[in-house]
């Protein structure tokens, strides 16, 4: 299953223990990926004077979670031909863990920098595992299964903005704040710590298979998963740097406006658990994907018109329209016929399409401080709404990716 070559692993070794305990597994997985981001931004100020960090190296900071997605997630293949999706899962809570706790104690902002890399490299690797091993662990179960861990990475970035700072007053410190999550990660470690070792004994044949990075770059479908995976994430994280903004410039205070981006993240949890039923409804077609694209760019519309008279509506709507990011991730396993395959098109897709959704949120800033208001930067994320119900209505059509490669 290799993006880069042309040998993967072979079929894994049996469920390595009782269904619920890999589906848990799988959930506490996911909550790590986020927590490491949401809980930066709420002590950046007191973490910026401690170490002496500069406003522009503060920028690259908050850009780094975008990069590092896109290299280190495209480098994932080459690790699970490695050592295998298991055994890759427990490393990745592992340097997540390390870099976590490592950075929480150092004085010089490059080793801070450095260190976020290391914790964002494993996070990295996450996104890019999740629906292969959905696939892997439970293939009749993929729509179900990505729900939950869905629900568990917005959980894990509402946990970091919400508990990061009492955790800071309590210690005294942002970097018991921000330390405390390598805890977390570690708790994630011990159910995937059997199933490691269990694959190990297996052993894993390394032998040709799986769609190449060039085989991919040719096929239509593995293009619009991309796009539609960058779209939305260009829209996701224009909202996390610039929605409580533009409400506080529209006569929001600054906790209403925090608020507000609580909502958002925390609206999309109890939507996303219910996406195997609306999965189960509209299995294909634009009813789905338009529905996303409609509720996003609707709420950015509420924003330019009427910001102040029902922000939380506007939330809502957005938070809705999110969870295109639990459907396309879910997508990636049913658009595919083997685990390799899906590994494959998720790294393809997450690599390509979090290099494009770095243009949300600097676009965005960069057309605010051009026209001096926000009024052009909104109707561009309104109109770039519209492409998650085209893109998603090519994603959503009954076809798999080896048949179409096979062609």
């Amino acid at each position: 299953m290799a993006l880069d070559g042309s040998v993967s692993v072979s079929a894994s070794p049996p469920r390595p223990g009782p269904a619920w305990v890999v589906g848990a597994a799988i959930v506490l997985l996911a909550l790590n990926l986020r927590a490491a981001i949401g809980s930066l931004g709420v002590v950046l100020e007191p973490l910026r004077a401690d170490l002496g960090m500069s406003t522009t190296v503060a920028g690259v900071l908050t850009t780094l979670p975008v990069l590092c997605f896109a290299f280190f997630g495209s480098q994932t293949a080459r690790l699970v031909r490695a050592v295998g999706l298991d055994r890759a899962a427990a490393g990745l809570l592992v340097v997540t863990a390390t870099g976590l706790a490592l950075r929480a104690v150092v004085d010089s902002t490059p080793a801070f920098m450095v260190l976020t890399v290391v914790a964002l490299s494993g996070c990295a690797v996450g996104n890019v595992l999740l629906p292969a091993l959905t696939k892997e662990h439970f293939p009749g179960h993929v729509p179900l299964v990505s729900s939950l861990y869905g629900a568990a990475l917005m959980g894990g970035a509402t946990l970091g903005a919400v508990l990061t700072v009492p955790v800071s007053d309590v210690f005294g410190s942002w970097r018991a704040g921000l330390g405390a999550w390598a805890v977390l990660a570690l708790a994630a470690f011990l159910p995937w710590l059997p199933a490691a070792v269990r694959a190990g004994r297996h052993g894993r044949v390394i032998r040709p298979a799986g769609p190449t990075l060039a085989a991919l770059s040719r096929s239509p479908l593995a293009w619009a998963c991309a796009l539609l995976f960058g779209v939305q994430s260009g829209q996701a994280y224009a909202q996390f740097g610039w929605f409580p903004a533009i409400l506080v410039d529209a006569g929001l205070s600054q906790g209403e406006a925090g608020l507000m981006l609580g909502l958002v993240t925390g609206v999309g949890i109890p939507l996303t658990l219910l996406l195997p039923a609306l999965i189960a409804r509209a299995p294909q077609g634009p009813v789905l994907p338009w529905s996303f694209a409609l509720l996003t760019g609707g709420g950015w519309a509420g924003v330019l018109w009427a910001p102040t008279a029902a922000p939380w509506l506007w939330a809502i709507m957005l938070g809705m329209g999110g969870c295109t990011f639990t459907w396309t991730l879910t997508m990636f396993g049913r658009r595919t016929a083997s685990t390799e395959g899906t590994a494959a098109l998720s790294g393809f897709a997450q690599s390509i399409g979090y290099l494009l959704a770095g243009l949300g949120p600097f676009g965005a800033g960069f057309l605010h401080d051009v026209t001096g208001s926000w009024t052009v930067p909104l109707v561009v994320l309104m109109v770039a709404a519209v492409p998650i119900g085209v893109l998603g209505t090519m994603v959503n059509r009954d076809r798999i990716l080896e048949d179409e490669l096979d062609r």
